[in-house]
């Protein structure tokens, strides 16, 4: 079989966060609008390369994707091994905004998954100026948390096989074996207390219910995809949620779970495209 040369380019860039350098490493693929993409807890920006793959997105976005720190190939900041990692939503909104001012993004839409579509709602109600259009996948203002995430950092408990575990099931049943396992596999190769970090921001720090209602969709068009398989953010959290934003645009994906956009990138493709040539059209 001939050697495959992909487009994706992967670089680092160093970050100024809450005061403290922090190395990050992103990848990108095609040009055009701008197309930041934010993966889900205790993941990182692989969940992504299928959109980077995908020569109908990348002739008109330049798709990019970042690994947070602690996740990937991002590196804690000097002095981790003394403090224990939480994501907070004032930390996570810094870090998307500092990495697009970082790259000089004109105008980018912000797409993001799980915890990546709740902090896309925080966006929109706290920097909607700055992006072109937002787009949350698996996205509500809240979820009431179904696991206990009390022993997923314990040195006698193999944390990457627990989590992996544990959302292995939110995926479809339609979903193929193999998106279904990549999936999986970098959940397995989650940092320890990594996944219970991220997890602070999703169910206790994260919670906008009494926020969204702020959201001006005149501003920042808003699009909310989740997947009927969801049961973390069902379809249900995500149609209340957008009951308080007017203007709100809410897709149920058939055929899908929590991570569409990996666990079954063919069929994601036909709900992300239409959204993305509407987003397309009003440059």
């Amino acid at each position: 079989m001939a050697a495959t040369l992909e487009p994706i380019i992967g670089r680092y860039l160093t970050l100024e966060l809450s005061g403290r350098p922090h190395r990050v490493y992103f990848e990108q693929a095609g040009e055009g609008i701008p197309l930041v993409c934010l993966h889900t807890a205790g993941a990182d920006g692989r969940q992504f390369r299928h959109l980077m793959l995908d020569e109908e997105i990348t002739r008109h976005f330049r798709v990019l994707s970042f690994d947070m720190p602690w996740h990937g190939k991002s590196l804690p900041p000097q002095g981790w091994e003394n403090e224990d990692y939480r994501l907070t939503t004032a930390g996570y909104t810094e870090m998307i905004v500092a990495f697009c001012r970082a790259l000089e993004l004109d105008h980018p839409v912000a797409m993001g998954c799980s915890i990546g579509g709740r902090i896309v709602l925080n966006l929109a109600i706290e920097h909607a100026a700055m992006f072109r259009a937002l787009i949350g996948l698996e996205s509500a203002d809240y979820q009431a948390p179904w696991y206990d995430t009390a022993w997923l950092n314990r040195p006698d408990v193999h944390g990457g096989e627990v989590c992996a575990a544990l959302v292995s099931g939110l995926m479809a049943p339609q979903s193929p074996d193999a998106t279904r396992h990549e999936t999986l596999w970098m959940y397995k190769q989650s940092g320890p207390g990594v996944f219970q970090g991220d997890l602070y921001f999703y169910r206790v720090d994260g919670d906008l219910r009494a926020k969204v209602d702020r959201i001006d969709t005149t501003a920042c068009p808003l699009y909310l995809l989740t997947g009927e398989y969801d049961f973390s953010c069902t379809p249900e959290d995500t149609e209340r949620t957008a009951k308080k934003i007017a203007g709100a645009k809410v897709t149920i994906m058939r055929e899908l779970g929590h991570f569409p956009m990996s666990e079954n990138p063919a069929q994601f493709r036909r709900y992300i495209l239409p959204v993305l040539e509407k987003i397309r059209a009003t440059m």
